[in-house]
């Protein structure tokens, strides 16, 4: 609860009017039995007409103030209740922009879209229904037992016993329950990362003819599903049936207390009904309490998940997938390396390993780049060939070793200002619904048409661009309305349109044919000051760079030109030969 508090910081208003006027809701309907106990107790002695219609009034009245103050009282609820789950929304998408890639890695992207979307509806509806209803339920409870006292003292007693009886009910289901909720919003992570996995890979699914073994799975998973919410639900809802034995057996010794309390005329008719309408209103309010209390513990469910998804390192998920993991900086180690004045990129000794990994992904990387230089990196599958490139611009911080760009250590430049100065085209071709042109101004917020029909042609994609409408020309999520090649040719635009002083191409070239790729390089060229990541594994797209690193296991194999990674780096070389035939055996 202490975590709804905190999220209410800035709806205090709303917070006090709206339990506020539900109390006077309660104190009007705490008032009806004793209005209509008059009433009956008027009709009994003969009273007349004008004194009954006077108390009808009465009643009247009350209800239409009771339902004023409770629209009142659920507008500010609500305004409170979608203010903070708003509130929840941007606060948890600035996070999951602001994580790096490793905690996304970790939480898994199923998790991460169940938070933001389930788990906040599930917050914005506890705090609803527990400003609504979480001080009336109580006030009615207990104001009804203190009103029966009034009414009569021996019949009373009768509550004392129920309430605290009742109380221990919801509290013990309610503690039981918790744990219960929150296994089952576990589970729908599961669920959604099945449905989003074949969703994404419905083409490969069918290809592959696995639609029944995915339908199985999904089964599985949902049925699992199925089952952990329709236990809690069933355990939680034991208390509405427990609840209604405890209030019958209390209304059963009430009437029989009442009957002989009239009988003896300790208490007049209309007392008996007053107390009985009490206890009617105890069992209304109970059970409205018991939902509020499934409620309120689905919510605690899910504002631990959306909480820890707030804080630093404190998500985990199904998804869970290899992170790295950094050691504790210390910034005295940019002064640490005379390494770093020797080129405009540094790598100096640079590790880096998966948190879940036994062994480094990258082990003892060193080389120095010179500003508007080319390097091609090359390597076998799953050398580290994009695990090296994600460490410049700090997407994995690396594990070991310092990386310098222009003399300063990474670890210690501002992430957002790093990044400015590098334009990265990744393996994996990302459009975003809209146009070509917002796509565009992704990578240069402040680009003119002129900038961006200038970076098009240099990616030679602007025939096809202007052939679809132009910069206005729509995108699908995803791009799926262009080909895969296009896809490619429109991120290599999105990267030089932001004039960056580092590019790294990250295989973004597998699906362009060789002219086309020649041509792009002709233009890259042309970008004098910028300094060029190629990563690749043909020997044709890096052996034109002016420094080509080999990796292999993920270790520096080698270091150098084409022409000496052919006579010394007996890798490259079985790499290039692969693709190239020997000139002994084309003689």
């Amino acid at each position: 609860m202490k975590i709804f508090l905190s999220w209410l910081k800035n709806y205090k208003k709303e917070a006090f009017f709206a339990p506020f006027f539900k109390l006077v809701e309660a104190v009007f309907e705490l008032i009806v039995p004793l209005i209509i106990a008059d009433i009956i107790d008027a009709v009994s002695s003969g009273a007349g007409k004008q004194y009954i219609i006077k108390k009808g009034m009465h009643l009247i009245l009350l209800a239409v103030l009771g339902l004023m103050v409770s629209i009142t009282a659920q507008f500010f609820a609500a305004r409170a209740a979608v203010g903070v789950s708003g509130e929840l929304r941007r606060s948890l998408f600035d996070r999951i922009m602001g994580m790096d890639a490793s905690e996304v890695d970790k939480a898994g992207t199923s998790t991460l879209i169940t938070r933001m979307t389930a788990d906040i509806s599930q917050v914005q509806n506890g705090i609803n229904m527990t400003l609504r209803l979480l001080l009336r339920s109580p006030i009615i409870v207990f104001g009804a037992m203190i009103m029966a006292f009034t009414v009569d003292r021996q019949c009373a007693f009768i509550f004392c016993i129920a309430v605290p009886f009742l109380a221990l009910i919801v509290i013990g289901i309610t503690r039981l329950s918790i744990p219960m909720f929150s296994k089952v919003q576990t589970l729908l992570d599961k669920v959604m990362l099945s449905s989003r996995e074949n969703l994404t890979g419905v083409r490969v699914i069918r290809a592959f003819n696995l639609q029944d073994s995915e339908v199985r799975s999904f089964r599985e998973n949902n049925n699992e599903l199925k089952f952990r919410q329709t236990r809690s639900s069933n355990f939680a809802a034991l208390t509405n049936p427990i609840t209604f034995i405890v209030v019958n057996i209390a209304a059963s010794a009430l009437i029989c207390k009442g009957a002989v309390r009239v009988n003896i005329g300790a208490i007049s008719q209309g007392d008996a009904v007053a107390i009985l309408n009490y206890m009617s209103q105890i069992l209304v309010e109970l059970l409205k309490l018991t939902n509020l209390i499934m409620i309120i513990t689905k919510s605690l469910a899910s504002a631990d998940r959306v909480s820890k998804a707030m804080a630093e390192g404190g998500i985990s998920g199904e998804e869970e997938r290899g992170s790295f993991k950094a050691d504790a900086y210390d910034f005295a180690s940019d002064e640490k390396s005379g390494s770093a004045s020797s080129g405009y990129i540094v790598f100096d000794h640079v590790h880096a390993r998966y948190a879940l990994s036994s062994h480094d992904a990258l082990s003892d990387i060193s080389f120095s780049v010179k500003k508007g230089s080319s390097v091609g990196i090359i390597g076998g599958t799953g050398c580290g060939k994009s695990t090296l490139v994600n460490l410049i611009p700090a997407v994995y911080p690396s594990s070991e070793g310092d990386i310098f760009i222009d003399g300063k250590n990474i670890k210690g430049i501002n992430v957002p200002d790093l990044r400015k100065k590098i334009g990265c085209v990744p393996q994996k071709s990302v459009l975003f619904k809209g146009t070509i042109r917002s796509n565009l101004m992704i990578g240069n917020k402040d680009a003119t048409d002129e900038e961006m029909i200038s970076a098009l042609k240099a990616a030679q994609c602007f025939d096809f661009v202007s052939e679809k409408g132009g910069l206005d020309a729509e995108v699908n999520q995803g791009g799926k309305n262009f080909s895969g090649g296009q896809r490619q040719r429109l991120c290599i635009a999105r990267a030089l349109v932001r004039k960056p002083d580092i590019l790294i191409l990250d295989d973004s070239t597998s699906a362009l044919d060789f002219l086309t790729e020649k041509k792009i390089k002709e233009e890259i060229a042309k970008l004098e000051e910028t300094t060029v990541f190629i990563v690749s594994q043909r020997a044709s797209s890096v052996m034109a760079c002016d420094l080509i690193i080999v990796l292999e296991d993920g270790m520096q194999a080698g270091c150098g030109t084409h022409d000496e990674l052919l006579k010394n780096c007996p890798v490259y070389d079985e790499i290039y030969h692969s693709q190239f035939e020997r000139k002994e055996e084309a003689v």
